[in-house]
């Protein structure tokens, strides 16, 4: 029987999904992170199809984000972490699946994916018919929050508190676990996304200026900060007349940017300040040593370690991969799959 499983795995592939809003990255048993790509895709919009001969998904689709004619929507299959386009999320995932195999006949290959903690049992279910459908025989998921703390490599399994707190595209997970099991945790649908929107409706109230998505990220990457610069900056800014609709230019400055951000920023640190308040004095009292550990692409807003250190009064480090630890993390659980198996949850359980 262990001869025919080890012959088994030499035609199947183990996967590791972080099926991100902002990028979704697949990794792969015994090769490591493999793909890592925007969760993106460009449809016809007559018939629905991806263009390219199906090709138009990932990087290519990224590029044609906000220059695309009526004819071709570009669409993001998933909205605050969980699946808002069920067909072109198949799609995108069969395509990433493709891409992450060598060539030559092999069996569907076992996925296990992160999820956020906010996620409901419908949207679960989602995750895995989407998952089943873009190829994978057997799919697992976990809370993203627990795949983090393994990705950064805190002692979870010790007796004593570990936190993170996980900024993506569409969510922040933010988790206390010691003794191996999650002592508390909150899940929010707060992150990249929703401060990229927030720069827009600022621009948009103050200046009447009218901004795409793409050019509030990078507005937010140059000019953007959770905390005061030590030298304040500023930029000139083109857009579209929210009045005239005409061109037009406006210099925003770092401050602004940092003052539009304030609302998503405060709701993290809520959710932060939230399970802090539902830890146990001597767990609260590790964490004044251990810290809060960040990873997320959201966290790299420059400061953010700043801004919530002086806010929690606790040290606060950055990972130092953090835009890959929940995909690491899931990458170890994967590899070592019989210990983890009860922080997973199969499509065969219920939901």
């Amino acid at each position: 029987m262990l001869h025919v499983r080890n012959l088994l795995d030499r035609f199947r592939l183990d996967l590791a999904v972080d099926l991100g809003t902002a990028n979704t990255l697949v990794c792969v048993v015994g090769e490591g992170l493999v793909l890592n790509e925007p969760s993106v895709v460009a449809v016809e919009r007559s018939s629905g199809r991806i263009l390219s001969g199906g090709c138009a998904v990932g990087h290519l689709a990224k590029q044609m984000e906000g220059r695309t004619p009526d004819s071709i929507s570009v669409v993001r299959p998933l909205g605050n972490g969980v699946i808002a386009d069920f067909e072109q999320c198949e799609a995108m995932l069969r395509y990433f699946f493709r891409k992450a195999q060598r060539p030559g006949w092999r069996l569907r290959p076992r996925a296990l994916v992160g999820v956020p903690g906010c996620i409901t049992p419908v949207e679960k279910r989602a995750v895995f018919n989407s998952v089943h459908r873009a190829g994978a025989g057997q799919v697992w998921v976990m809370p993203e929050s627990t795949a983090a703390m393994v990705g950064v490599g805190l002692p979870i399994a010790e007796p004593t508190a570990s936190m993170v707190c996980d900024v993506g595209g569409g969510t922040t997970e933010v988790a206390v676990m010691s003794l191996g099991d999650t002592v508390a945790a909150q899940s929010v649908r707060v992150g990249g996304d929703q401060m990229d929107q927030a720069v827009v409706d600022y621009l948009r109230r103050h200046y009447g200026l009218r901004i795409g998505l793409s050019s509030a990220e990078r507005l937010k990457i140059e000019l953007g900060s959770a905390y005061p610069l030590d030298e304040e900056q500023s930029v000139e800014l083109s857009g579209v007349d929210a009045v005239s609709g005409l061109p037009r230019k406006a210099t925003i400055t770092s401050e602004e940017v940092r003052q539009s951000l304030g609302n998503p920023l405060q709701e993290i640190l809520e959710a932060i300040k939230s399970v802090l308040d539902r830890c146990s004095p001597d767990l609260a009292a590790d964490l004044v040593h251990n810290g809060l550990t960040l990873c997320g692409g959201g966290t790299l807003l420059r400061r953010f370690d700043r801004f919530l250190s002086e806010q929690t009064g606790l040290p606060v480090r950055m990972a130092n991969d953090p835009l890959t630890a929940v995909a690491q993390g899931l990458l170890v659980c994967m590899e070592h799959l019989d210990p983890w198996r009860r922080w997973l949850q199969s499509s065969e359980e219920d939901v």
